[in-house]
This record gives structure tokens, C-alpha cells and sequence, in this order.
């Protein structure tokens, strides 16, 4: 029966911080900064030259996804700010390993 049988729509997942329906613009900027810092430092990480980037980076977004972690408000936002946090103490580390804080 074609008739009964309405148009196929597909469902695309929404991304999004806030899943409870309101809105945290406050706690969405510090995770997207700590998660912007820590892949900065990351791929500079990786790269010897670009030691001091790394480091610096490392170190700034540590403690901002420590604070976006402490001030969190959805399940999303704690998960981007552990990620963040991650890559950004591995960044630092790589970072110091190779020459630290200055060029």
C-alpha cells in the first residue's frame, strides 16, 4: 500500500554542546578554546621544531578545560573538555621534551 507509506526521511544527527535545551555560551567557549589549545598543541607537539608552540599551548589549555570541566553543564561538553584536556597535557609534554618554553 504506497499510500500509507509516507516520504522516506532520513535523520541527521545534530551536533551539539547543548543537549539540555538551553544555552551555555559561557561553557561552550571555554570548551571549544581548551579543545582549540589542545589540538594546537598536539600537532605542534609533533613537530620538534615547533616546540615552544606546543608548550605554550599545552600549558594555557590545561587549566581552561580544567575550569570548562569544573563549570560544565552537559555530558557533551564534559566529554570535549576530557579530549581537550588530554591533548593538550600530551601536547605540553611533547613540547618540553623536545625544548620547552623557549625557542
Amino acid at each position: 500500500m504506497p499510500h500509507t507509506i509516507g516520504p522516506l526521511r532520513l535523520k541527521t544527527p545534530k551536533l551539539t554542546l547543548n543537549s539540555d535545551g538551553r544555552r551555555h555560551p559561557l561553557e561552550n567557549a571555554l570548551t571549544l578554546t581548551a579543545l582549540g589549545l589542545g589540538l594546537v598543541a598536539l600537532v605542534c607537539g609533533l613537530v620538534t621544531p615547533a616546540h615552544a608552540a606546543a608548550s605554550w599551548a599545552g600549558v594555557l589549555g590545561f587549566p581552561i578545560g580544567l575550569y570548562a570541566q569544573y563549570v560544565s553543564a552537559t555530558t557533551e561538553e564534559r566529554s570535549v573538555n576530557i579530549v581537550a584536556i588530554i591533548m593538550s597535557f600530551v601536547g605540553a609534554a611533547l613540547g618540553i621534551y623536545h625544548g620547552g618554553f623557549l625557542f
